[in-house]
């Protein structure tokens, strides 16, 4: 059971939740308040957002964090990890800043998963300056309509990447600036020339680098260079 709040700091929680859900549904996407200091519950969700998701403010409140093992796709343990991005603007703590994301969505009652990018900010902050409140807008990707061949880019890079994390996470850092300089096109003896290595050794390590990525082109090398922000 969560520990009552001091009134007054609970009034400017209200106060801002009700200026919000006054507009929210003139804003073109789902806004979603999280309580930072409640395990990250869902304290608001706009009206259109719930019915997408088939369910009440009441039951999200409920299941508080356990809403995301139920409604957005897992992400693996990397740089465009959702809860990361979310956890280093709590650490930095300005209200000011804004983070953005894509992460995958699934509506009750519907087949697939569907892409949402979403924006974040940190609402409120206690009486000590901590955060408290975040605000989030998603709005959801048409891939018919409104998607442009650069967010279709983004869109499969953040699914290739979430695929092959593992995979990628097997090499060092000679094995990723390697590669790096590969996807640019460099061939083996202009890679020993910059690293001040032999030809034989860049050799050794483009095998090894395509064993462990399990990758047989430059093409697909090249996927992991533009994936991993290598390039």
């Amino acid at each position: 059971m969560n520990n009552p709040r001091h009134p007054e700091l609970q009034r400017q929680i209200d106060e801002k939740i009700a200026a919000i859900a006054a507009v929210a549904d003139q804003l073109p996407g789902v806004v979603i308040i999280h309580d930072i200091q409640r395990n990250f519950s869902v304290e608001y969700m706009s009206p259109n957002g719930l019915a997408s998701l088939g369910v009440t403010l009441e039951q999200l409140k409920e299941v508080g964090a356990d809403f995301y093992l139920e409604f957005f796709h897992p992400s693996d343990d990397s740089q465009s990890n959702p809860s990361k991005l979310a956890a280093g603007l709590f650490e930095r703590n300005d209200p000011q800043e804004i983070i953005s994301f894509f992460e995958q969505v699934k509506f009750r009652g519907v087949d697939g998963w569907h892409w949402h990018l979403t924006t974040m900010k940190i609402l409120l902050q206690d009486e000590e300056g901590l955060p408290l409140l975040t605000i989030s807008i998603a709005i959801l990707v048409d891939p018919k309509h409104h998607i442009t061949p650069k967010v279709a880019r983004l869109l499969e890079e953040n699914t290739f990447l979430r695929n092959n994390y593992q995979r990628f996470a097997t090499l060092g850092g000679r094995e990723q600036e390697i590669l790096r300089l590969v996807a640019l096109g460099k061939s083996s003896v202009e890679i020993g020339q910059e690293l001040n290595i032999s030809e034989k050794t860049v050799n050794t390590h483009r095998r090894n680098i395509k064993s462990k990525l399990e990758a047989h082109t430059n093409f697909e090398l090249s996927q992991y260079a533009l994936a991993f922000d290598l390039i």
